[in-house]
């Protein structure tokens, strides 16, 4: 499949002038790689903004040294800047929780890590303020969608501002950001000051004075916060039910003298506009700059299909529902075979798609029974600590979506990558047809859908962290293993299933780490999918391991914190080990539990000797 430059939005003047343009109404810069497919943050807004009929162009990766050159390449543009930093949040993307280099930039040519500065958002916002002083910068994306409010920042160990105060900017388009932007752009267009644009939903602005409406939500300070961590810890609450409400409030905080203003988003977006994002011209691979070289991120979801977005685990380590919201946005059937059948037309495609998924893979097509009752609740959760009575749960859809995939002849087996909630297939509700679908659902998935290996994520095997990360019981995942093995059984088929857990999570304390060896070696598991928690910008994990305090019941909450803690809670993870077991044997000793020693290493008895 051969591909021409007009096929992709302009990186260059060049591509600009085989256009026809001479100039561009809004350019955005990237600091990913530009691969035009909708898994990507700045394909899906410049594509979203070309159909509007916008002239848009992205600049990847620009260098940040120098005379800035790559900054001025493309001009002025008639109506703004957009900020896209990319789908991870830098820091995430270039450092591991122990702060150390990670091997590669998963979204950089050829992994590379010298294409992208630490915090792009501020670092590119900066350059274009001091080069066009006058047009508007309007920031976008994870690391801006998660920093709009006082945020603690692992990396520099400090509480930091809204990313506005930081960076220049004008404005944030938080979330998913095709709604805001369209709506800024036509504002803009119909020549609007960016100064007077201050009511738009899913925005977040400075402004040096504030009149609080009756039904605002006044945040502490940021200085407040700098000194009283027990605030900082309470704004949260308010912050994380505020991104989970169909109708929530506008959040205000006064940051030295003056206020940051959170608008509420927009409600979640219907079928039909989901179905125009995914359905706008992408080709579906990267740019034609980057012939012969490896994105490592494209490479892992060139072959899968996003089918949802929104997820309503509320998991409290995770930052999709701060950014995408627990209700779920469903695709059409119609629009996700589409995609299939473009995909099954590429060159690289084998027959196998890698992902049918989401952020959840088993959450496409739920939602409330009665939406009155969504329409008032605040839970950041639909199924922690237990699954909502009105929340259906019937897999049929999903299964619908499945075989409609499968029964096209290209394809010759869908495997579901994304997580699967094992806690929505264990579940009974009083539907019955919910009930069987569910069980119709584990076992299709298991015979259909795995290929050798099903990622779960019980995540850990204390009752009392599971609560604090607001993931089911572990008995729930031990009853799935069951159900999982004895499918395999009766289908003669050979699968493992694969858990992930994370060590010195907030509430996490070495014991609960040895017993968690203790429990999964019992289930005969040599743990491999391991991590130690990073906490990361706006999530409820983060605030507490930062304040020390849970944000809604402010009661405190210990975490491992120094190097030595959190490497004496990962040890245990790797109990098999022969050359980890004199370090565990003492820690064991250490904290008064000797008599794990026996369970995770136990010593060969010595052979009779023949007389």
């Amino acid at each position: 499949m051969e591909y021409r430059l007009t096929d992709f939005l302009p990186t260059t003047k060049k591509e600009m002038e085989l256009r026809g343009w001479t100039e561009v109404d809004i350019i955005l810069f990237s600091a990913d790689a530009y691969v035009d497919h909708p898994s990507f943050g700045a394909a899906v807004i410049g594509r979203t903004l070309e159909a509007a009929g916008y002239k848009v162009a992205i600049v990847p990766q620009p260098d940040w040294h120098g005379d800035f050159r790559d900054f001025k390449k493309l001009g002025r543009p008639r109506l703004f800047f957009g900020i896209a930093p990319g789908c991870m949040d830098s820091m995430v993307n270039k450092y591991t929780a122990n702060r150390r280099l990670r091997s590669e930039d998963a979204y950089s040519p050829d992994g590379r890590h010298d294409l992208r500065p630490e915090y792009p958002t501020i670092v590119y916002s900066k350059i274009l303020r001091q080069l066009y002083p006058d047009v508007p910068i309007i920031l976008g994306g994870i690391e801006a969608s998660l920093r709009r409010l006082t945020h603690y920042d692992y990396w520099k160990d400090q509480l930091r501002p809204c990313i506005l105060c930081d960076s220049a900017a004008d404005m944030i388009t938080y979330g998913m950001g095709e709604k805001p932007n369209l709506e800024l752009a036509r504002r803009l267009a119909e020549g609007e000051p960016i100064q007077s644009i201050r009511d738009i939903p899913q925005t977040v602005y400075l402004s040096e004075k504030i009149i609080p409406k009756t039904d605002d939500i006044v945040l502490y300070s940021h200085e407040e916060c700098l000194r009283d961590k027990r605030k900082q810890a309470d704004n949260f609450r308010h912050i994380e039910e505020e991104s989970n409400k169909m109708h929530a409030q506008r959040l205000i905080q006064q940051v030295g003298n003056r206020y940051v203003v959170v608008n509420p988003p927009y409600p979640p977006m219907t079928t039909e506009e989901l179905d125009a994002s995914f359905d706008l011209p992408y080709t579906r691979v990267p740019h034609l700059k980057y012939k012969d070289k490896r994105i490592p991120a494209y490479e892992m979801i060139k072959n899968s299909v996003n089918i949802h977005r929104g997820c309503f685990g509320g998991c409290a380590f995770c930052t999709i529902s701060a950014h995408q919201g627990k209700f779920i946005s469903c695709r059409s059937k119609e629009s996700i075979l589409r995609e299939v059948r473009q995909l099954v037309k590429m060159p690289h495609f084998k027959g196998y798609i890698s992902d049918l998924g989401g952020p959840s893979a088993n959450m496409y097509g739920m939602e409330g029974r009665n939406k009155s009752i969504c329409e008032r609740c605040k839970r950041p959760s639909c199924i922690h600590p237990q699954i909502c009575p009105n929340l259906n749960t019937s897999h049929n859809k999903l299964l619908e979506i499945y075989r409609a995939v499968d029964a096209l002849p290209e394809v010759k087996k869908s495997f579901i990558g994304s997580g699967v909630r094992y806690d929505l297939l264990l579940y009974r509700s009083k539907d019955e047809a919910a009930n069987r679908s569910a069980e119709e659902y584990t076992r299709e998935l298991i015979c259909r859908h795995v290929s050798g290996r099903l990622k779960v994520a019980p995540e850990h095997t204390s009752d009392a962290v599971l609560r604090l990360m607001r993931k089911p019981s572990f008995s729930q995942f031990e009853q799935f293993k069951r159900i999982f093995d004895r499918i395999n059984r009766e289908n003669g088929l050979n699968q493992q299933i694969i858990p992930y857990f994370i060590s010195s999570h907030p509430g996490c304390r070495e014991q609960d780490m040895a017993e968690l060896a203790v429990k999964t070696k019992h289930l005969d598991f040599q743990l491999e999918q391991v991590q130690d928690f990073t906490p990361t910008p706006m999530t409820v994990s983060t605030e507490t391991w930062y304040t020390g305090y849970d944000p809604y019941t402010l009661e405190p909450v210990f975490s491992a914190k120094n190097p030595r803690e959190k490497l004496a809670q990962r040890q245990y993870f790797f109990w098999y080990k022969p050359e980890a077991r004199r370090e565990i044997e003492q820690s064991l000793r250490r904290i008064g539990r000797a008599d794990l020693i026996q369970e995770l290493c136990p010593r060969k008895k010595k052979s009779a000797t023949k007389k």
